[in-house]
């Protein structure tokens, strides 16, 4: 009996647990994390997004996990580019008139786990926001830029992070 303890208690302080409130699933040997520049190539450049949309994943990563920041290259890497950003028409009237546009945005993102290498991605992440054709895009375009944004970096992160 106390044999078969002994054996219980070594198999099951060898097994690897890890618990999440937040539902975020990082292996515990992965401790630093990398984002890279995310470059404009859309046919439409919007100055401050890049710079915006790189700054937001990091905060995102920094806010909600115990990872660092790592500027040589993390055990995590984030990178790619912003191949989309374009306002169209989604709802006409009767006299052929927009009465709703959209602004789509759309980021492809290159996820690696040097540790993990099975749950890296290389993928595209598109978001967008309607809003009153009234107004001009200019009037309403910073905010509807940060609720793009933030949806975009939700998805990028639980698609990295979260395993339900």
């Amino acid at each position: 009996m106390v044999l078969m303890m002994i054996t219980m208690a070594l198999t099951l302080q060898q097994c690897k647990v890890t618990y999440s409130f937040s539902g975020v699933n990082i292996s515990p040997e992965v401790q630093t994390y990398s984002v890279q520049y995310f470059h404009n190539r859309a046919p439409i450049v919007q100055a401050q997004l890049s710079q915006l949309f790189t700054d937001a994943l990091m905060d995102k990563i920094l806010g909600n996990t115990s990872l660092n920041l790592s500027t040589d290259g993390g055990d995590v890497d984030f990178s790619g580019e912003i191949t989309n950003y374009a306002t169209r028409p989604t709802a006409i009237t009767g006299k052929e008139t927009a009465a709703r546009n959209r602004l789509t945005i759309t980021v492809r993102v290159k996820y690696m786990n040097l540790l993990e290498p099975d749950l890296d991605y290389d993928t595209s992440f598109s978001r967008f926001e309607d809003y009153d054709a009234s107004k001009n895009l200019s009037d309403v375009e910073n905010e509807l830029i940060e609720l793009i944004v933030d949806n975009l970096i939700e998805d990028i992160f639980n698609r990295a992070f979260i395993s339900w």
